[in-house]
């Protein structure tokens, strides 16, 4: 099951076991790349833009469930304000 990816006000959490820390993503991006070589052809990349992104799924690193990550708001939201 895919996931959206978190925001500034959000964040990932499993549902089955409460984590909100450790998940593996698996995602596909497709980008345009600036890559600069030099004269012995070595490169370097100097410019990315993202111009497209899926995220495949996610999976909570502590119990291996795909199907119980959310979306919750981030607490520290609140908090970082001056």
């Amino acid at each position: 099951m895919a996931a959206s990816l978190p925001d500034a006000n959000t964040r990932w959490r499993c549902g089955g076991c409460g984590n909100l820390t450790r998940f593996d993503v698996t995602r596909t991006r497709r980008t345009t790349e600036f890559w600069h070589f030099d004269l012995a052809g070595e490169h370097q990349v100097e410019e990315s833009k993202t111009q497209s992104e899926d995220v495949e799924s996610v999976t909570c690193r502590w119990c291996g469930r795909s199907d119980a990550i959310e979306l919750v708001d981030r607490t520290e939201a609140d908090t970082t304000s001056s």
